[in-house]
């Protein structure tokens, strides 16, 4: 069942950069309201320039409880049309679990599970009350192939995406029994040339194709977004459990 775009106000986490930026600039081109979340003001800042009126801006660091607190009241306050909510925003840090020194990978990983986890999931409920407001909903979360298939470098940031892919299917399940016109799907993205993966891995997708592939999958209503070369790593983990483990390893 598709859904039309126009006229909606979509929030996105993330919304100033990498591919959070894109989705934002092709949600604006197809008629929507966008209020972007992000860290940076200078990329706020830019976006606002960019598309007007079409767009509010917000800076919050989703890491912090007591900023997505602050930043749940403001939304419900000066934005109740709401009606899409992209869970985009995530940082993944690389490390070494046996050598990397512990003053740098706790720290670092309080930070990696606050924003990827506990910052999408508690947006997600702030916000329930204003989605399940509106006549339609649509909720994406924004995960990813290592959620299914994990690598080694990565651990922390596969097991929030992990968590992440889990909450959206139980959200959905919930949804479905008591706001069944709030609809909730998980984006499961590829590698994607970002400032996040500068320097590891190689044939990735442009962000731009990468917002497209989310934007026509949010469009048509499905439940999963598989973008990209996912599409492959889905078929090939049901076939062969055990290569797909070895590729991504």
């Amino acid at each position: 069942m598709s859904i039309s775009l126009a006229g909606r106000t979509a929030l996105v986490t993330g919304g100033a950069r990498g591919i959070g930026l894109e989705i934002s600039r092709q949600l604006i081109a197809q008629g929507c309201r966008v209020v972007a979340v992000g860290r940076n003001t200078r990329h706020l800042d830019a976006l606002k320039a960019e598309g007007g009126k079409q767009v509010a801006v917000i800076q919050a660091d989703l890491s912090q409880q007591t900023e997505i607190d602050r930043l749940i009241t403001r939304l419900t306050a000066e934005h109740p049309d709401i009606s899409i909510l992209i869970n985009n925003a995530g940082i993944q840090r690389e490390m070494d679990l046996f050598h990397d020194p512990l003053t740098e990978t706790i720290p670092g990983t309080r930070r990696e599970i606050a924003l990827n986890l506990d910052g999408l999931i508690c947006l997600t409920l702030g916000l329930l009350p204003v989605l399940s407001a509106q006549k339609s909903a649509h909720i994406v979360n924004i995960t990813s192939a290592l959620a299914v298939v994990p690598k080694a470098a990565s651990p922390v940031y596969c097991a929030t995406k992990a968590a992440a892919r889990s909450f959206t299917t139980t959200l959905r399940y919930q949804c479905e029994d008591h706001a069944p016109h709030v609809k909730v799907s998980e984006a499961i993205m590829a590698l994607v040339d970002t400032d996040m993966t500068a320097g590891r891995g190689t044939r990735k997708i442009s962000a731009h194709v990468a917002a497209k592939e989310v934007i026509a999958g949010l469009a048509r209503g499905r439940r999963e977004i598989w973008v990209g070369k996912t599409k492959i790593l889905r078929i090939l983990h049901r076939a062969l459990p055990a290569v797909a483990a070895s590729i991504m390893r």
